[in-house]
């Protein structure tokens, strides 16, 4: 099966970035929220990143207006029905998921391949939730979508081949890596990663050292870009709650995946981070003050 027309559920910061690398790799992309606004507001970011593209020389003006002319905006399930590939995108509500793909389900061509966005929900009860678990998968991209190279293919058990193939060429052919996870906690990136921040939280929860200085050691004596505390603010702090919480419910035993108390707390409280404009740091925008 060769992917063409390819569905994306959901516009928002995810979703807006996986329909437009569909759609500058060529593909016609049907994107679908159950409100216009959210529709409008996710084509304004599309609209956004594709000027930049072009201010920056990676697109030309004649290429933005075809890469915008192969996306199409509904509000209707329904005009998902003819697309070979739907990756779903929409908020990270297991209950909400399960009900989107029961009903995509029973609308969508036989042959149409599923997959989830989602960063930490099992694959498989979602691929059984749509009725097809044989054509179901996991397809995790990595934010800001349009700079990230990298998505996790994720193979429940009931995952068949001819679903896998195709969605590995489709990721490729969108100038992505494709790595192959099963279906565990986290797959890869998150199963390592989430537990690394969750400890950085206890560190500054304990006194042992202060968020600042957390971050200067990784980023200084590892080398990475970005420290733990300051990225957690990055990716928002309720984001992660809800990925340790789904985690220790489903393995209460397990003591990586306890929430710490302050991280509860700073959510209860609203500091979620860069998107509130404050959660360990202060922040204006995207910049950290």
């Amino acid at each position: 099966m060769r992917i063409q027309t390819v569905g994306v559920a959901g516009c928002g910061l995810m979703g807006s970035g996986i329909a437009q690398v569909t759609a500058m790799a060529g593909h016609p992309v049907v994107v679908r929220e159950p409100e216009a606004r959210f529709l409008e507001s996710g084509f304004a970011r599309i609209e956004g990143s594709l000027a930049k593209f072009a201010e920056k020389g990676k697109i030309t003006p004649e290429q933005k207006g075809e890469i915008r002319g192969r996306l199409k905006g509904t509000t209707s399930i329904a005009d998902l029905a003819g697309c070979d590939l739907v990756i779903e995108a929409i908020v990270e509500d297991l209950d909400q998921k399960k009900a989107f793909f029961r009903e995509l389900g029973g609308k969508a061509k036989p042959q149409a391949i599923f997959a989830s966005n989602t960063s930490s929900f099992p694959i498989g009860e979602l691929g059984e939730a749509s009725g097809r678990p044989d054509r179901f998968l996991g397809l995790h991209f990595f934010n800001p979508v349009p700079l990230m190279k990298l998505v996790e293919v994720v193979r429940a058990a009931k995952t068949s081949e001819e679903a896998l193939a195709p969605v590995r060429s489709f990721a490729e052919g969108i100038g992505k890596t494709p790595v192959l996870a099963k279906d565990t906690p986290g797959f890869i990136v998150n199963r390592l990663l989430v537990p690394y921040l969750v400890e950085a939280i206890r560190m500054v929860e304990r006194g042992e050292a202060s968020r600042e200085d957390i971050d200067a050691a990784m980023k200084l004596g590892c080398g990475y870009p970005m420290g733990p505390i300051e990225l957690l603010d990055y990716v928002g702090l309720d984001t992660t709650l809800a990925i340790v919480e789904g985690w220790h419910r489903r393995f209460p035993g397990e003591k990586l995946f306890e929430p710490p108390a302050l991280l509860r707390d700073l959510v209860k409280r609203g500091q979620t981070g860069r998107k509130s404009g404050r959660g360990f740091y202060e922040w204006e925008g995207d910049r950290r003050k």
